[in-house]
């Protein structure tokens, strides 16, 4: 057997300037972060203002709505950087903050260790080394290696003081459930934590909309598209161009969906209910569970190349 040998290319090599060509690479390739940290990263902003400073990149987390700031270097960590990742955590009131860098110095990794000590269970800090790997004279290879996160057993503790109500525990592990199966059996998501909420939200693809999983009011469950870009008339076009297919897209789905143009709101659904509550008994939470699955998988299939063709119409007009 023959090996090449593997080395380690310098950062610099491959993106000469932080701003002008880190950045916005990853902004691009800000679904690589994702999966390495289990979440659904949607971009927000680029060089989001704080003051007289300007935070890299500002994002979401699309399952728990959580604000997310990245602060990034191609360098070796320093303390100009982690002073900014605090007045930019703050300024944005963030509650997830990721740092990433070539090579995090030993006492901003205790650092950042010790925030996530003394922080409750709806803050985390995260240090990411990003690497760029090459075999002999092979293609270049980027790999995000998470040093710092969240220890959840520590964090755990901390909740006592608010602990959750027991519909909200219920939410809490039925979701947890949900996103586990569709990730690890389906492989339609890279979340790994959810929230006590009704309702989880999934990245499409495409920014401004997500795939939805919730229970809505009226003791109902629901699945649906929802098309929420910034620019209500820009919705507005997207549900009404989707919707002179409904025809063909309720054939292909298996079964009637409900439109809702939502004319009051900036935003837009097609949604399929169905009967069921949390509280119901376990029999049926694993029925709704199951139905909830195979229909979200069922929406991606179906509006997803629809949602790609429509995007590059709209957005070479």
């Amino acid at each position: 057997m023959n090996f090449g040998k593997l080395k380690k290319l310098n950062l610099r090599e491959i993106w000469q300037n932080e701003a002008t060509n880190f950045t916005p690479w990853l902004a691009d390739n800000i679904g690589e972060l994702s999966e390495a940290l289990g979440m659904q990263l949607e971009l927000n902003q680029r060089e989001a203002g704080v003051g007289d400073f300007s935070l890299d990149l500002l994002a979401v987390d699309l399952g728990t709505s959580r604000t997310v700031v990245i602060e990034n270097q191609v360098t070796k960590t320093d303390h100009d950087h982690l002073g900014k990742l605090i007045t930019y955590a703050s300024g944005f009131n963030a509650s997830v903050i990721i740092w990433i860098a070539e090579s995090f110095r030993e006492e901003h990794r205790q650092a950042m260790e010790w925030l996530n000590q003394i922080t409750d269970t709806g803050t985390e800090f995260f240090g990411v080394v990003v690497e760029v790997l090459q075999i002999d004279d092979s293609k270049p290879a980027y790999n995000f290696n998470p040093i710092v996160f969240p220890n959840e057993w520590r964090k755990t503790k901390k909740a006592s003081s608010s602990e959750l109500s027991p519909k909200m525990e219920a939410y809490q592990n039925y979701f947890q459930l949900l996103i586990d199966e569709l990730r690890e059996k389906h492989k339609f998501t890279n979340a790994r934590k959810t929230q006590a909420a009704s309702w989880y939200s999934f990245a499409s693809g495409f920014s401004g909309i997500t795939y939805g999983i919730n229970f809505a009011k009226g003791n109902r469950a629901r699945v649906e598209l929802y098309i929420s870009l910034n620019q209500k008339e820009l919705n507005k076009n997207i549900f009404d161009l989707l919707l002179k297919e409904k025809d063909e897209i309720e054939k292909e789905f298996g079964s009637k969906l409900e439109w809702e143009r939502l004319d009051d709101k900036q935003a837009s659904r097609v949604a399929l209910y169905r009967n069921g509550s949390i509280e119901d008994d376990e029999k049926t939470i694993i029925e709704i569970k199951d139905w909830s699955i195979a229909n979200v998988l069922k929406f991606k299939k179906v509006f997803g190349n629809r949602l790609k063709y429509l995007l590059t119409q709209l957005n070479t007009r």
